[in-house]
């Protein structure tokens, strides 16, 4: 397997963000200690064509995900509630991230079941995220079910899905609850999608 260039620039980027408390301050944070990592059933697979959906976004206009087929690929970040440790440390990342994303022709697009308000007094205090943060609140995560990654107690695993330009699932990271996925891991995948 060839090792993409941008690689090690994301690494660095991981590292920066991995020693450093969460951006949002730490008074304004719930805490809901140790969760058990998997408590759903995944709904799809790698090879399937990606559930479409239209949800609202903090910029105001509602996205639907097969509106970036034929022209980009998409990552959608699945975080399980807004004011957590592990989210609140997670997006800013990708936020960094952003340029090697774009390297890679591919935009990122981050979903919770919160409702728009809360996402939004959420993210100013993250800073400015670089990417569309996504509100699957009403009906209550319906994408999330869709492609299977809704808990039992209405929020989501911590998930990636990689999406090429076709709209096919290349890529699925249902990852322990409790940690940040790798940076790398990700750009490693969206480098496989050239080959």
């Amino acid at each position: 397997m060839r090792k993409h260039p941008l690689l090690f620039a994301a690494g660095l980027l991981f590292a920066s963000c991995a020693n450093h408390d969460t951006p949002v301050p730490s008074s304004m944070v719930y805490d809901p200690g140790k969760l058990e990592p998997i408590d759903s059933r995944l709904a799809v697979s790698v090879g399937q064509l990606a559930p479409d959906f239209t949800l609202p976004s903090l910029s105001g206009s509602p996205v639907r995900l097969s509106s970036y087929r034929g022209k980009k690929n998409v990552v959608i970040s699945f975080v399980p509630a807004a004011f957590t440790p592990v989210c609140s440390a997670q997006w800013p990342g990708y936020s960094l991230a952003y340029d090697l994303l774009e390297q890679e022709d591919t935009v990122m697009l981050g979903i919770t079941t919160d409702n728009v308000p809360t996402l939004h007094a959420w993210t100013s205090q993250m800073g400015e995220l670089r990417f569309e943060a996504l509100s699957d609140f009403w009906p209550h995560g319906k994408v999330a079910s869709e492609y299977g990654v809704l808990r039992s107690d209405g929020t989501t695993e911590r998930a990636l899905f990689l999406i090429d330009k076709k709209g096919i699932i290349r890529w699925i990271d249902v990852h322990d609850i409790n940690k940040r996925p790798p940076l790398e891991d990700l750009v490693e995948r969206l480098s496989l999608l050239e080959e």
